[in-house]
């Protein structure tokens, strides 16, 4: 059964268009990440979800419910927000007992909600600290308890880790993700941090300038990107100039051509793949499926020289000049201590895997336009 389900949301502000026809579904006990750049409209459909903005049309179901209409406090929605919304004067235990206290709950009752919740988000010996005493990882903790206290069918958080320093971020997201297990709650947490949200969600949305791009688990969204803006804005990757004629996709800078030796042959880039049998595309191929070699002699190898070579820790991230493209391709560590490159080195490239996405406007323009956009250094 759908947890949250949403149909043909528009939503603008004057002339601009925060959302626009935008529908998916979260199944009951999901973890979604409504993901994409800042300005994508994923806070606005987040805080429609929510009621606490109303959408110019579409709708909103919670639980099989069509609750368009209803209001915020009518919906059962626990709503956490980036800068946690605490109330300064009041302690651990009262800012989580607010709402039960409006709903006039009795005190017993009270008193055993905030114990179980204070114990469940791990806050301890913290009842009577007031939120400038805190840590900024646990005022979000009391914000998420005080989000849970009525119990509510759906929990949504707004960019819920976005003032954290990045170890926080981390660990907190990891926590959140073992929390949500225990507890089995429909959540939506909206971020613009990719690896946020292929490390915790269990579906993601991605969103971008109002529209939906792709629904789908982590797994489908890295390996089976529908669009040249899913495949580049999630994970690493390398976005290629090339053309496409009879004899296959050539690399721009290479030599190509009618006659010429190095291209890609179309039977290899995939039944999914649909270009024009002419002109300027694509090749978005990540870091992890590019590998170098030091001679050539296998097919889908390309010439080029070692640019730069950086180490990241646990591998070394090696950049290579192919033609009029600067590639980047990841290398495990031993490996690399085994067989060091060096920058000017001449190489091969060869691409393992990588998709192709025709570009009407010149490959030139679309390379221009994600990096203008953020989504590719």
């Amino acid at each position: 059964m759908s947890g949250i389900r949403v149909e043909h949301l528009t939503k603008t502000f004057g002339d601009f268009v925060a959302v626009g026809d935008a529908g998916f579904s979260i199944e009951e006990g999901e973890l979604a990440a409504l993901l994409g750049p800042s300005g994508s409209g994923k806070s606005t459909i987040l805080r429609i979800i929510a009621g606490l903005e109303r959408p110019d049309s579409g709708k909103v179901f919670l639980t099989g419910k069509d609750v368009t209409s209803a209001r915020a406090q009518e919906r059962n929605i626990g709503f956490v927000f980036q800068h946690y919304a605490l109330f300064k004067h009041m302690t651990v235990e009262q800012n989580i007992a607010f709402g039960l206290e409006l709903r006039k709950k009795n005190k017993a009752f009270i008193k055993e909600k905030v114990d179980e919740l204070i114990d469940l988000v791990k806050l301890n010996g913290y009842d009577h600290h007031y939120p400038s005493q805190l840590s900024g990882g646990q005022r979000q903790r009391v914000a998420l308890a005080r989000a849970l206290a009525s119990e509510p069918r759906v929990l949504l958080l707004d960019e819920p880790f976005g003032s954290l320093d990045a170890r926080v971020r981390k660990n907190l997201a990891h926590w959140i993700r073992d929390l949500h297990k225990r507890i089995n709650v429909t959540g939506v947490f909206v971020t613009h941090d990719q690896d946020e949200a292929m490390e915790i969600s269990d579906k993601i949305i991605l969103v971008n300038r109002g529209r939906i791009e792709q629904v789908g688990t982590p797994h489908e969204i890295y390996e089976f990107p529908q669009t040249k803006f899913v495949a580049s804005f999630v994970g690493n990757v390398n976005v290629i100039d090339a053309c496409f004629e009879e004899e296959g996709i050539f690399i721009k800078g290479l030599p190509g051509g009618t006659g010429g030796e190095y291209f890609l042959r179309p039977e290899e880039t995939g039944p999914e793949v649909n270009i024009r049998e002419h002109g300027d595309i694509v090749l978005l191929a990540r870091p992890e499926e590019i590998s170098i070699l030091k001679e050539n002699g296998k097919r889908n190898a390309f010439p080029g020289a070692v640019s730069d070579v950086h180490y990241r820790g646990g591998f070394y991230e090696i950049e290579i000049t192919v033609g009029s493209n600067r590639v980047k391709s990841t290398i495990d560590k031993d490996v690399f201590l085994e067989q060091p490159l060096e920058i000017g080195q001449k190489v091969y490239v060869r691409f393992k895997q990588y998709k192709v996405f025709d570009a009407p406007e010149g490959s030139r323009k679309v390379h221009a336009m994600l990096k203008q956009l953020g989504y590719i250094e």
